[in-house]
């Protein structure tokens, strides 16, 4: 067991093994096993994550978990070229200190916003984007034979062009062992709903849940507020059932509910039900009604002076 202070900026942590320099730019972010901070190679201009934990056993077992799943990423790379590449789990993995016995990891920086303050700025009908992709980064995790667990919008990265991307894999659990890390609102087990077991229902939960939170945290709030025994999913099926867009709704409760096969068939029924529909409205609205009625006038005036012409 171990506890590392924060390191200021210009801080150099050197590799014992590999002998790479990461020089501190600052802290990303702090969490219950550890801390993230914004690093630079030496002789390189590329940004990186940098991890270092609480506990030197748990931030052994992280590094082992994202080992596999690169393992998992470079397989499913070979088998196919032309399949969209996996997020680079891990980059390297090194000891620092004066005893040369403090372990961090290197992750590829993920440049972007939080989910939560990115709709907040660009508005909640980016969520169709949003969840597709986030969907497809659960299913990849998923073929690899893990649930990510702890699924809130502060663990979830957003860039300016609605691309999105898990980070902190601290509460990643193998499928079928007990999920290490969750967030109340998002446990399965809080809402009296099912057990802590990690299985692809439970992401898909989790993910139901967020959704709900980001659409209408003053509903679910009130609904997390009540007694532990008297709490139960009727209340998230509830706040489903009742948001404006009812295919949105359908699909949560179908999540909530445990109904979906696997996060493969989930996130195609969101691409199709709920992406697809709500780019189809986006692109309906972003036509100004003048444009279409000058496009059908200019139309009747091309088939009249065609008619003219040559009949």
């Amino acid at each position: 067991m171990s506890f590392n202070p924060p390191y200021p900026a210009g801080t150099v942590i050197k590799g014992k093994w590999r002998g790479n320099r990461y020089v501190v730019q600052r802290v990303l972010g702090k969490g219950a096993n550890g801390t993230v901070y914004l690093v630079q190679r030496e002789g390189r201009r590329e940004q990186y994550a940098l991890k270092i934990g609480n506990d030197t056993l748990e931030l052994q077992s992280e590094i082992n978990m994202l080992t596999s799943l690169q393992s998992c990423k470079m397989r499913s790379e070979h088998r196919s070229r032309r399949e969209m590449p996996l997020s680079s789990y891990l980059l390297e993995s090194d000891d620092f200190g004066d005893t040369g016995n403090i372990p961090f990891y290197v992750m590829r920086y993920v440049e972007g916003r939080p989910l939560h303050h990115f709709l907040a700025k660009r508005g909640a009908s980016w969520l169709g984007l949003i969840g597709m992709k986030l969907l497809e980064e659960l299913n990849k995790l998923h073929v690899c034979g893990f649930v990510f667990g702890d699924l809130k919008p502060e663990n979830v990265m957003v860039s300016d062009y609605g691309h999105a991307e898990l980070i902190d894999y601290g509460g990643a659990s193998p499928l079928g062992r007990s999920v290490k890390q969750f967030t109340e609102w998002h446990d399965r087990g809080f809402w009296n709903a099912g057990s802590r077991v990690g299985d692809e229902s439970y992401d898909l939960f989790s993910f139901a849940v967020l959704c709900l939170r980001l659409l209408n945290e003053a509903g679910l709030k009130a609904a997390a507020g009540q007694l532990p025994q008297t709490r139960n999913v009727d209340e998230l099926l509830k706040l489903a059932r009742n948001l404006p867009d009812k295919q949105l709704g359908a699909w949560l409760c179908v999540a909530l509910k445990g109904g979906f096969a696997g996060s493969a068939q989930a996130a195609k029924v969101w691409k199709e039900q709920i992406y697809s529909k709500r780019q189809q409205r986006m692109e309906t609205m972003a036509t100004p009604a003048w444009l279409k009625g000058a496009f059908a006038l200019s139309l009747f005036v091309l088939v009249f002076t065609l008619y003219w012409v040559f009949f």
